[in-house]
């Protein structure tokens, strides 16, 4: 399917784009928080934080889409990423495409992470043509779990899975997995 690249992608607050050099500092500052890190396995220091930015960038510039750098529309300052991912590990979902968010804590309790997956997941599925959209995240996670909820997504326990890159007894194997289906068509509205 033919699309802009790189794609960027605007709501109300936010802009969804590709990365930029200026979005390295505020990226490592986010990744060595102990906080947003909480529910992985660690912080990142910067040379971990720049490669997995160099990783998402190189995604981004190969498929038009991926991780996006999100700012805030009033300011342009960068607040963390969202987008769409294709899993890099066998599971019993996979293959598929993730939709997740990593944001900084000063832009937490303001419905970003919302506002932009719920973007991300309207070009997947209107855009990428996607017939489905998943996502995963430690049980313990409940803000993560709640933005999955509001976009609708639905967790069945018996598909709860141990990620198969963390090893045995590490306390954050067991992730949830929340699946989105694309919504039928609906009627066309007239004179479309």
């Amino acid at each position: 399917m033919e699309f802009p690249r790189p794609v960027e992608l605007r709501t109300p607050r936010l802009v969804l784009r590709s990365w930029r050099p200026s979005d390295m500092g505020p990226f490592a500052a986010l990744n060595a928080d102990p906080e947003v890190m909480a529910h992985l396995p660690a912080p990142l220091d910067r040379a971990a934080s720049d490669a997995l930015a160099g990783r998402i960038r190189a995604a981004i510039e190969r498929d038009g889409w991926g991780w996006w750098a999100v700012e805030l529309a009033s300011t342009g300052s960068f607040i963390g990423f969202t987008g769409l991912s294709r899993t890099t590990f066998e599971a019993a979902f996979t293959p598929a495409v993730e939709v997740g968010w990593r944001l900084a804590r000063a832009a937490w309790g303001h419905g970003y992470a919302t506002e932009a997956a719920g973007a991300a997941v309207g070009f997947g599925f209107e855009v990428l043509g996607l017939r489905e959209i998943v996502s995963f995240t430690v049980p313990g996670n409940l803000p993560s779990r709640a933005v999955m909820e509001r976009l609708g997504m639905t967790h069945d326990p018996r598909e709860d899975f141990d990620h198969p890159r963390l090893p045995a007894g590490h306390a954050l194997r067991r992730h949830v997995l929340y699946r989105l289906a694309r919504p039928p068509a609906g009627p066309r509205p007239a004179g479309s």
